[in-house]
């Protein structure tokens, strides 16, 4: 096995042979298999892209050729040959590096990506800069053929092909989403390598695009001769391969959903590592399979992440097409909702919190002004989601609260979740959001079937002197500080809103009787977030408030716990906040 501590950049691959080449990649596939194994990661993609990334630094010169990488979760072998190999080979090490391309790490990274469908979008303005500056380097943008389905995607793809200069644009083609790919565009892919790229009827073709097809996409000698063919090209050009997801780690081959983004893992027969508790994901799909039986006009839509929601593939089947898969791609999710709701059906939208931010105009434009009952369910919402600097899930509260007609809901626990969603499917009057709880939690308390009156809060305990007005999974906190604090000799009002996009106007009043502090709590953004809504309101009494949150700004791969007590959302903050 090569000694990977000698690959510093891509320099060091130029004037290898091909066989040398062959040992360098199956040292990669080695190490990056090793650390994934323990580590965890995005494991298929970046198997299936691990030749055709050394063939693109073997022929092209980075970071004079630009190359721009779609979601940028395939990136991985990119870092191991642009001095970052340490990360990967030295454990002590591994979390030195981020999951995705930053350029805080390094020259040869040009954006810091996180989500889908962007990369020909940023490497064609990467293109028309140099152009408008007179410089002459290649831009190359890698996409996967699951990003293709997003809007951004076909936009980039539209105004790229446009342009009289070199735009090389690499479809890495596995045939495979994170789940499987859904729409007609995949028909035309498919097409294509069954008849090795001669098809007649070839979508970039259509577009106005050059094209080279590689049918061997896991193949460093055809991936170098394509890569030198359309290298230092005047115009735009499309080369598509066909490669396998997973390459070189036969379960990961064998089961490409499950290892696209893998727990740490036994090298020798796949078996993952990881709880088998009930998570929100299985209470959310076997409530919606339920559902989905009792009313065929019930239907669950995901953008890409069938996972996210606990749709297995077995649920899928179960589910039938009942159970609607557009791609990643969340504006055609919410604006088919929206549609659908119209049209007398009910949809229920699942979607991760960072992702939701791409739909911000269909939920005012086509859900909110038109008034039509879309159902949604924030996943990964707070900071107990997801900790990356692009998935962050703290903004969703400020985004959808302010939308006028959306009611915005916030479960404490798994018994009031499943209350809520019941509640939001059944009902017809108003788009809905449920905020799914971050942490697992059951409660005895009882919880209503009817929602109808909205922004009527639940009082948890009666106190005085201060209310704490703890939304979703903070109100176990509040609890706890409440508990505390009784055991101080002071009985403090907990309120849960259960709505985070409306006040309960009687109950703040009737604060003001005997309460001289209020305190909010919200895993969420403070600036435009609920605790806010509180501030305002008693803005001109002399009720002082107190709003605990999260600092508008953006962390990467922060320590939960941290964050947690700078917000102030931990039991002793609460405490001590009120003891000061």
């Amino acid at each position: 096995m090569i000694d990977l501590k000698n690959i510093k950049s891509p320099a060091d691959l130029k004037g290898k042979s091909l066989s040398e080449l062959e040992e360098l990649a199956e040292s990669l596939r080695t190490v990056l298999l090793r650390k994934l194994s323990v580590h965890g990661g995005h494991t298929g993609p970046n198997l299936g892209f691990l030749e055709a990334t050394v063939a693109l630094h073997y022929v092209f010169n980075s970071p004079v050729d630009k190359i721009v990488y779609d979601v940028s979760h395939q990136s991985y072998v990119h870092k191991m040959l642009t001095g970052r190999i340490d990360a990967f080979i030295d454990p002590t090490k591994y979390d030195t590096v981020t999951g995705y391309t930053n350029p805080g790490e390094s020259e040869h990274d040009f954006f810091t990506i996180g989500h889908t469908s962007t990369a020909v979008s940023l490497a064609g303005g990467l293109a028309v800069a140099r152009d408008m500056k007179g410089e002459t380097a290649n831009i190359i943008a890698v996409v996967g053929d699951g990003s293709l389905g997003g809007g951004e995607a076909f936009e980039g793809l539209d105004t790229g092909a446009t342009l009289k200069s070199n735009f090389i644009i690499v479809v890495n083609d596995n045939d495979m989403s994170i789940a499987e790919n859904h729409g007609s565009m995949y028909d035309n892919l498919r097409l294509l390598r069954e008849t090795d790229g001669k098809a007649a009827d070839n979508f970039f073709k259509t577009l106005g695009y050059d094209y080279l097809y590689v049918p061997y996409g896991n193949d460093l000698k055809s991936l170098i001769a394509a890569f030198e063919r359309v290298k230092d090209t005047d115009r735009p050009v499309v080369v598509h391969l066909n490669t396998q997801k997973g390459k070189g780690f036969a379960p990961a081959e064998a089961n490409r959903e499950m290892f696209h983004y893998a727990a740490p893992f036994n090298l020798e027969t796949g078996a993952m590592s990881g709880s088998d508790a009930e998570g929100y994901d299985d209470i959310f799909s076997n409530f919606m399979l339920a559902r989905m039986q009792a009313n065929k006009l019930v239907a669950v839509i995901t953008a890409g992440t069938p996972g996210v929601l606990g749709f297995t593939p077995q649920k899928r089947h179960q589910a039938g097409s009942q159970f609607i898969d557009v791609g990643i791609a969340e504006q055609e999710a919410v604006a088919l909702a929206s549609g659908m709701a119209k049209g007398g059906c009910r949809p229920v939208f699942g979607v991760v919190s960072s992702f939701i931010q791409r739909a911000y105009d269909q939920l005012s434009q086509d859900v909110a002004i038109n008034g039509n009952p879309v159902v949604l369910n924030i996943f990964y919402g707070g900071i107990n989601g997801m900790t990356d600097v692009t998935h962050l899930g703290w903004f969703d509260i400020a985004l959808i609260s302010n939308i006028p007609g959306w009611v915005y809901l916030a479960p404490t626990c798994k018994e009031e979740y499943v209350s809520m969603l019941d509640w939001a499917i059944k009902q017809t009057s108003h788009p809905v959001a449920v905020r799914v709880p971050g942490i697992m939690a059951s409660s005895k308390r009882e919880f209503p079937a009817d929602y109808s009156e909205l922004n009527k809060s639940e009082v948890v305990t009666n106190g005085s002197d201060v209310a704490v007005i703890a939304a979703g999974t903070c109100l176990q906190v509040a609890m706890e500080a409440a508990d505390t604090l009784r055991a101080q000799g002071k009985n403090i009002t907990v309120v849960n809103p259960r709505y985070l996009s409306g006040l309960d106007v009687e109950l703040l009043d009737s604060l003001k009787d005997n309460h001289q502090l209020v305190i909010t709590m919200e895993d969420a953004v403070l600036d435009g977030g609920f605790g806010e809504k509180v501030a305002r309101y008693y803005g001109d009494s002399d009720m002082k408030v107190k709003c605990c949150g999260v600092k508008k700004e953006f962390l990467d791969r922060y320590n939960v716990s941290e964050v947690m007590v700078a917000s102030g959302l931990t039991a002793d903050s609460i405490v001590a906040l009120i003891n000061s």
